[in-house]
């Protein structure tokens, strides 16, 4: 990386690997938000993981619970971790905005916090294809850092990072934007357990293909 410029999502996530597990580990809201989904899918779902990290909490706990997880994420690193740790789920290194994905493909979809180093045009695109990769009354389940930002550089566990997201409001519209039907919010703040964690506000969503 060039002095100056401002590192990749994948080269964040890279340096920070197991760690960034172990700061959310105690996110109660974030299995919150897992258990609400595990209570709409039926019996072997295909689900597809977004930004799907070294697997735990959510590829982890869907596969226990006898669903079918493709994991995908940008930094090889988790994805290597990823593999080893949820040996029951798929996972491939690839940017969502660049993966083919068939039309109806999967029964849920799950991006917890993935959208944040995104432009507000992508997120928007994003959401809209994974509309388009789920069933007819697939499911959402979302999450993100609901601040009105837009390219603001900050720090994330004490490495530096541009952030972009929405208002509260703005973010659930959003989704229902991009044709769904929410169907519970839940908005938290949550510490990472990490030195230079310091307190995030969380919003979890879960929504419906409309």
């Amino acid at each position: 990386m060039d002095s100056g410029q401002q590192p990749t999502a994948a080269e964040v996530f890279d340096a920070l690997g197991v760690e960034y597990e172990q700061a959310f580990a105690g996110s109660a809201a974030h299995q919150a938000s897992l258990e609400l989904l595990l209570e709409q899918l039926g019996p072997h779902s295909q689900v597809l993981d977004v930004g799907s990290g070294t697997g735990r909490p959510t590829a982890q706990t869907l596969t226990d619970a006898g669903h079918e997880v493709l994991g995908v994420d940008v930094s090889p690193v988790m994805v290597d971790i990823a593999s080893r740790q949820v040996p029951r789920a798929a996972f491939r290194c690839a940017d969502i905005r660049e993966l083919p994905l068939e039309d109806e493909s999967f029964d849920a979809v799950c991006v917890y916090f993935s959208l944040l180093q995104m432009s507000r045009a992508d997120q928007s695109e994003v959401l809209r294809l994974l509309g388009r990769s789920l069933r007819p009354g697939g499911h959402l389940a979302v999450a993100t850092v609901p601040l009105d930002l837009e390219g603001v550089s900050g720090e994330f566990m004490g490495r530096p990072v541009r952030v972009t997201s929405f208002g509260p409001a703005e973010f659930t519209a959003l989704v229902a934007g991009a044709g769904f039907t929410v169907l519970s919010q839940q908005s938290s703040v949550f510490t990472p357990a990490h030195p230079a964690g310091a307190p995030e506000p969380h919003l979890f969503l879960l929504a419906r293909r409309t």
